[in-house]
């Protein structure tokens, strides 16, 4: 893994290897969307307007993606919300996540946005050691509220 990491917006090319990075970053979550949902997901990215994507590649494969959204609040100028960030088992630990993070926190800073944040899962240890590195925890704990 010596080449060097390039970041840049999602490509309709991506979309074989996009898609096996989602699933595998739904399945560390232990959540299922349907096969549709996947394609709706593709379509609303290359779109890049409510929902924006970023993919790492090195030799030009794809190797970890990020999506991202703005949305406003009531104190601040709007704030950036990493949502998705997936690294391929074999890509993990040479610097892919911390590129897609700093390429987001890139189009973070260029839309004025007040602040870029996310959430994992508590025991997500591995990558709550990089987290500590490029970010603060706070302490907040999330909670869902079922709608359905």
């Amino acid at each position: 893994m010596n080449a060097v990491i390039e970041v840049g917006a999602l490509r309709p090319g991506d979309r074989a290897d996009w898609e096996e990075l989602a699933r595998g970053y739904k399945a560390f979550y232990r959540t299922t969307v349907p096969d549709e949902v996947y394609e709706e997901t593709w379509r609303r990215l290359l779109d890049d307007t409510e929902i924006h994507g970023v993919g790492a590649r090195r030799d030009g494969r794809l190797l970890g993606i990020a999506h991202y959204l703005f949305h406003a609040t009531a104190w601040m100028a709007d704030s950036c919300y990493l949502q998705d960030l997936f690294v391929a088992e074999s890509a993990r630990g040479h610097g892919v996540a911390g590129a897609l993070i700093e390429r987001v926190a890139d189009a973070a800073r260029e839309r004025g946005a007040a602040r870029l944040y996310w959430t994992t899962q508590q025991d997500n240890t591995r990558a709550r050691a990089l987290y500590d590195r490029v970010a603060r925890f706070h302490g907040f704990i999330r909670y869902d509220h079922p709608l359905g």
